[in-house]
């Protein structure tokens, strides 16, 4: 993709992805149909293996150099994310879940928000699959499908960009998010503003989450129906890399009680014991990670290479 062309606009998308098949090659169709696009797209892929299908388009736009397609040997949502700012070629990366369909003004709307609002974090609007044709002109209370541009604390991973520099050099997303990586973004927003830096929510910069019942984060399963900590370990990680005193500590201390006070422990109260056991796992498991300090974006090693 060439940046004289007046059909290329000068930004990254970087596509973290694991497991998708079909519902990949539809998100980067997406993205390649837009009348202007990206001068380039990168795909940083975490699948082990994919259907020969899936596979075989994959490699298709790579060697059309429609896609730049990088594979990482272990899934891991932050390290994929700095994966893709590492490799970025251009100033403004824009992150989208791999689960997509993109509106014509996305590219065009987070750059000229980037142009308005020097060095913020710009994150765009994202309709869920339960909010089609919803009509949220007359709502007050902020969500990510509003209608109205707003200045917010956090944002979601599935639509939002950043200048690459400014992300570097805040350590880029912290590694030690592991798992399904709940609460990643909210500790790197946490990091974003106490820098003195402010998130804006541009709601022309829109797309479509066709949420995906398989791969991506729902591979580690649901988490009212596990025993494992995939889920809890980032809450309590938050938590401590976040750390306010006493408010913290409240949250940090009640979370267990409130992940097994729930409408469907109620009516199944079998899973408790097995809740109990993850929200434990989980705090112990934070606690380790914290007292090794977080994992910032460092350059790709020998097990990550080009498709």
């Amino acid at each position: 993709m060439s940046e004289t062309n007046e059909s290329v606009l000068p930004i990254t998308i970087a596509i973290p992805t694991y497991r998708r098949e079909q519902v990949l090659i539809d998100t980067l169709e997406s993205l390649l149909g837009l009348a202007t696009g990206p001068a380039e797209i990168v795909v940083v892929d975490q699948t082990e293996a994919h259907e020969r299908v899936t596979g075989d388009r994959l490699k298709t736009l790579s060697d059309d150099q429609r896609i730049r397609w990088l594979r990482l040997v272990k899934p891991s949502i932050p390290c994929a994310m700095n994966r893709g700012l590492l490799e970025a070629t251009q100033e403004i990366v824009l992150f989208v879940d791999d689960d997509i369909r993109a509106e014509p003004e996305l590219l065009s709307a987070h750059l000229a928000a980037h142009r308005l609002h020097v060095d913020t974090l710009v994150a765009g609007r994202v309709i869920q699959p339960w909010q089609e044709e919803v009509d949220f002109s007359t709502d007050e209370k902020f969500h990510f499908a509003s209608l109205k541009p707003a200045w917010i604390d956090e944002f979601m991973g599935g639509n939002f960009s950043v200048r690459r520099t400014t992300a570097l050099n805040l350590g880029g997303f912290d590694e030690n998010f592991v798992r399904v990586a709940y609460r990643f973004e909210a500790e790197f927003a946490h990091r974003f503003r106490a820098s003195g830096r402010r998130i804006y929510f541009e709601p022309r910069a829109c797309l479509h989450h066709l949420k995906a019942g398989g791969g991506g984060t729902r591979t580690f399963g649901e988490h009212l129906t596990t025993f494992k900590p995939d889920h809890a370990v980032g809450a309590y990680y938050f938590f401590l890399r976040t750390w306010a005193g006493w408010r913290s500590l409240k949250d940090f201390l009640a979370r267990p009680l409130r992940a097994v006070a729930t409408r469907h422990h109620l009516r199944h109260p079998w899973w408790i014991p097995a809740t109990a056991l993850a929200e434990v796992w989980g705090m112990c498991w934070a606690l380790a990670l914290f007292l090794c300090g977080p994992r910032y974006a460092t350059k790709p090693d020998k097990e990550s290479a080009h498709a």
